[in-house]
């Protein structure tokens, strides 16, 4: 039976971080707005933001070697990383107004101090690593960072890494102590716990099947929940935080900025360490570099993590091909995103990145000992019986029209709005969790510009980094640093920028 609602101020489709965020920043800067939120899982937190499902990695560019690349006179550009890490900042000072206001407690259940590293081998990237080292450690957000090529002391940093490790080939890594371990799926059920506490309206076996724009100018959604029944719900604004999901809601609001983009699933795969003595051999996140025609997200890394207070070791993520746009999506979910409007723009990314799907080939068809041989590289002595095979989330990477061509793959997470604010939609995969916030308040600058001005002081208050260039204020990223590392728990010990 459908029947109508009452009308809403907001809602949000999805219970996932970029819901429990944007939901969480609005009900600060508007208490009395009333907003609903709609999940087709039975929990928040269940698909991309879980802790299995997400690498934990609380993404600064401290070690993800993808964010820096070298140009062709050498030297290094660190733009993209340094984005990156002023992005993480934003989260880490919203947390900590969340923190400081007992709006969440126990910030130790969802952030953990965890060194990050980068580790390479062979001459080349050794040179590759020397350099970005330098221009890294020269900026005042990466201070701290150390570099060695010292067997002796890269085995104090990384025991399991060098043992047994035939030294016939040149080795380096970078190490910096201020790295985190994020379980975003903790995080985000404490944040749809707080939302619940301020008489959000979440509804959990409710999924939304379609929206529509009705001629009062408000949108119009059809829900169904777990026993069949569906309801209509209208809302003055709509966000679309569906993770994989969002394509085909975003399709189904028919904006025109929905035309011609299209979604490209990869699907990841960790090895994890079923052998706690090997387990506790190893403390860090360290990053690789990704194999010829791999996508960025598959860069290999051996991560330390820390889920429902156990230390966990995971090596990943191996990439692989299904057509489903959630871990628990539909095998039509892709052939369904094919539209006249887009069909021309996915042909082309097919014709354009035959090589990733090769690649993507290559993964599904590994065996157990071709994935052991792979995290050899990284533990020279893993035994095939300490580690087991975890099917991790599934991403979709957004393809769409750029000035570098038809059918262009972005690797990232973005933002696609309607004209008038009304509706916004989040796409895209990496750095994802960790840009929360800062994504956020771009759905925010975008959709409610009339209201920024009444809004500011109030986002100063819980970012007070907001509007302010970090590059330029080396003061001000000490005191952030070191008000952050004291309230979530972290360590305080920082290097003095310089």
């Amino acid at each position: 039976m459908s029947s109508r609602q009452t009308e809403t101020d907001v809602i949000l489709i999805g219970a996932g971080i970029m819901s429990a965020t944007l939901g969480t920043l609005l009900k600060e800067l508007v208490p009395d707005w009333k907003i609903t939120v709609f999940e087709k899982l039975a929990s928040a937190g269940e698909e991309s933001s879980n802790e299995w499902n997400n690498a934990g990695t609380g993404h600064a560019a401290l070690c993800e070697l993808n964010y820096t690349t070298e140009k062709p006179d050498g030297t290094i550009d660190i733009s993209k990383a340094v984005i990156v890490n002023e992005h993480f900042q934003d989260s880490m000072q919203f947390w900590s107004y969340l923190v400081n206001r007992d709006l969440i407690r126990n910030p130790q259940d969802f952030i953990m101090p965890l060194p990050h590293m980068s580790m390479v081998l062979g001459e080349k990237n050794v040179a590759f690593l020397k350099q970005r080292f330098k221009a890294l450690s020269n900026h005042p957000l990466f201070q701290g960072m150390e570099f060695s090529e010292d067997p002796k002391q890269l085995q104090q940093w990384i025991p399991l890494i060098m043992k047994d490790r035939p030294l016939n080939e040149p080795i380096a890594a970078t190490k910096i102590d201020s790295g985190t371990d994020v379980n975003f799926g903790a995080l985000t059920r404490m944040l749809f716990k707080h939302l619940k506490s301020k008489n959000v309206d979440i509804h959990y076996k409710h999924g939304v099947e379609d929206i529509r724009r009705t001629s009062d100018g408000l949108w119009e959604l059809k829900v169904r929940n777990d026993r069949g029944q569906v309801e209509r719900r209208t809302a003055k604004f709509v966000f679309i935080g569906g993770g994989g999901g969002s394509l085909p809601l975003l399709q189904k609001s028919g904006i025109p900025e929905s035309k011609h983009i299209g979604g490209f699933p990869i699907s990841g795969l960790f090895m994890v360490c079923n052998n706690p003595e090997v387990v506790a051999q190893h403390h860090a996140k360290v990053y690789g570099k990704a194999k010829v025609g791999a996508p960025p997200m598959s860069v290999p890394h051996l991560d330390t993590r820390f889920i429902d207070n156990k230390k966990s070791l995971l090596f990943g993520p191996f990439a692989g091909f299904s057509p489903k746009f959630l871990k628990t999506g539909s095998m039509f979910d892709l052939l369904g995103s094919v539209k006249p409007n887009n069909v021309l723009t996915m042909l082309a990314a097919g014709a354009k990145n035959l090589s990733l799907t090769k690649y993507l080939i290559q993964q599904v068809m590994l065996s157990k000992e071709q994935r052991m041989e792979e995290l050899r590289e990284f533990i020279p002595n893993a035994k095939n019986e300490d580690w087991d095979l975890l099917v991790s989330g599934q991403r979709v990477q957004v393809i769409k029209d750029t000035a570098a061509g038809k059918g262009t793959l972005q690797f990232g997470t973005e933002v696609v709005c309607a004209g008038d604010g009304s509706i916004a939609a989040l796409l895209g995969a990496s750095p994802g969790a960790s840009t929360a916030v800062s994504v956020m308040l771009e759905v925010i600058e975008k959709c409610f510009p009339q209201h920024l001005k009444d809004w500011e002081p109030k986002i100063k208050e819980m970012i007070p980094s907001y509007g302010v260039p970090l590059v330029d204020n080396p003061d001000l990223i000490q005191k952030i640093h070191t008000s952050t590392a004291k309230t979530l728990g972290l360590s305080s010990e920082r290097q003095p920028v310089r």
